[in-house]
């Protein structure tokens, strides 16, 4: 299993990004895929997850109507949109092969990538 995420970097204040997760080494399309988040000091937080064909997704309450995950099957490839950025959401962002768990720990995820909100 293989993700890395790109995308990332220093944004001002309601500003937005993209990020973008490569996968390999699994059958992507079979997995339902997560974002998960960490910024410094905090455990792993839940940030959005999308079922296998891209039609459902779901989302953290604190990031509700900010972020849009989605993802092309055909490029084994995993989106989020991120808009409207707060500094509250600055943080590590990593892929996880799985659906919601309450504990990321023990997930594959990729090597993350930082998001800095700051003015």
């Amino acid at each position: 299993v293989q993700l890395v995420e790109s995308g990332g970097g220093w944004i001002q204040p309601g500003g937005s990004l993209k990020l973008t997760c490569v996968a390999s080494g699994f059958n992507f399309n079979r997995f339902e895929m997560s974002w998960v988040r960490q910024a410094p000091g905090t455990p792993l937080e839940w940030v959005a997850t999308i079922d296998q064909t891209g039609e459902y997704a779901w989302y953290g309450d604190s990031v509700k109507g900010r972020l849009t995950v989605s993802r092309d099957n055909a490029k084994n490839t995993l989106y989020l949109r991120t808009d409207n950025l707060q500094t509250e959401d600055t943080a590590v962002y990593y892929c996880a092969k799985s659906g919601y768990k309450k504990d990321y720990s023990n997930v594959p995820r990729g090597q993350g990538i930082q998001v800095t909100v700051s003015s």
